[in-house]
């Protein structure tokens, strides 16, 4: 039995900002993948590909990417730093459809001089999406690097501000 709970499951779905990775265990998501975009990701050999594990989250991403949801309800198990995990919480909190800059989001964890360590805190995000790393943004208001490339930040910054419909 203890076996199990460490083991990981995986599943691919379609989305609109293109293959999605899941990947978790029965305690919840770990990590979301995209399979194309900036920096294309697989599955680990190890992991196991069942996609029962994922209903709820697949069940939301649906309705997120359809705009009928705004705010994630999963259990998600984050492993990184202390400064990461801070980072990634503050992250949370950044409210649909708004965006702030890495400064303002370095300010926002009480570490104003951090803005390039924040900026690698969100770019090692492992659960994009649920996790809205999207919603930083340059100083200047450019849409500055993410995961699943600019086109995919752009769309879900679209469709977050009510200027696309995904599905």
């Amino acid at each position: 039995m203890a076996r199990h709970m460490n083991t990981v499951f995986c599943t691919q779905i379609a989305s609109p900002v293109g293959p999605l990775l899941l990947a978790g265990d029965a305690r919840g998501l770990r990590e979301i993948r995209f399979v194309a975009g900036r920096r294309p990701q697989r599955a680990d050999p190890d992991w196991q590909q069942d996609a029962a594990p994922f209903r709820e989250a697949i069940r939301q991403l649906d309705a997120y990417f359809a705009a009928e949801l705004k705010d994630f309800d999963l259990p998600l198990l984050l492993e990184g730093t202390a400064f990461q995990l801070s980072v990634w919480r503050s992250l949370r909190t950044i409210p649909y459809g708004g965006t702030i800059s890495y400064l303002q989001l370095a300010e926002k964890i009480g570490n104003p001089k951090a803005v390039r360590a924040v900026g690698l805190a969100n770019g090692s995000n492992p659960i994009p999406i649920i996790i809205p790393c999207h919603r930083v943004i340059g100083s200047n208001g450019s849409l500055t690097g993410f995961g699943g490339g600019l086109p995919a930040k752009q769309k879900l910054l679209a469709l977050e501000s009510n200027q696309l419909l995904l599905i």
